[in-house]
């Protein structure tokens, strides 16, 4: 049967795979972007019986709450949240300064916060959802040059496992993706020397693909995965054995 699926961050990467996937298997797909546009609005151009894109920035509580409004107006209740949408920092800790921390924390931890905030009540008062955040290897292990990314992927964990106990009463899954090192666009900045390196440290001996981690996160959305919650499942290469 077709859910509901909201995808934040969608316009590129993990979250415009994920997106286009559940798109195929025939769901109803809200492509949330917020300043790349372009591609999801392509994307829901073809698939435009299931699929709408929209603006929102999901830091900001106010344009949530209008986005969910949207969605519930045009498919009803949400079944399904992807929480994707994420921003990066690569520097020393030295550097970074207190506006890049409020970022981070912002987009890849409030964000969260806030849609599962406009959301989690109708999945309550339905007795069913499915929630999905997206973390990264970093959060478990952290990363060199990335405290604050590090920090803010290791917080959605806690948020993860803590929600998973309070909603499993309402019949409501909670779990999380960490993905290992990905060639998608978040990790362009990398240079060859370094791609290499990564490759040598996974025991797979390559980088992951964004379609594996997508997969992932449609396994944890389907009927199939009814009896996990607060798990946390690494798509990583083995990279944090």
């Amino acid at each position: 049967m077709a859910k509901t699926v909201l995808v934040t961050g969608a316009s590129r990467g993990i979250g415009h795979e994920t997106a286009k996937r559940f798109c195929i298997a025939g769901n109803q797909v809200i492509i949330n972007y917020n300043s790349t546009e372009a591609p999801a609005l392509k994307l829901a151009s073809k698939f435009p019986n299931q699929a709408l894109a929209i603006k929102a920035d999901v830091s900001d509580f106010t344009q949530v709450e209008e986005m969910i409004h949207t969605i519930n107006k045009h498919f009803g209740q949400i079944d399904i949240i992807v929480n994707n949408a994420g921003v990066a920092s690569y520097k020393l800790f030295t550097e970074c300064n207190e506006n890049e921390f409020d970022r981070l924390f912002s987009v890849n931890v409030k964000g969260i916060f806030n849609v599962c905030k406009a959301v989690v009540p109708q999945m309550i008062a339905g007795k069913f959802g499915k929630i999905i955040n997206i973390s990264s290897v970093w959060g478990l292990i952290g990363a060199s040059c990335e405290v604050l990314y590090s920090a803010s992927k290791a917080a959605i964990i806690g948020f993860t496992k803590a929600l998973a106990k309070e909603l499993g009463p309402s019949g409501i899954t909670v779990n999380c993706v960490a993905p290992g090192i990905i060639n998608s666009a978040m990790n362009s900045r990398l240079t060859e020397e370094e791609k290499n390196e990564l490759r040598q440290n996974t025991p797979l001996l390559r980088l992951g693909q964004p379609h594996e981690v997508a997969e992932a996160i449609l396994f944890l959305a389907s009927s199939k995965a009814d009896f996990i919650t607060g798990h946390l499942l690494n798509v990583d290469g083995g990279f944090s054995m």
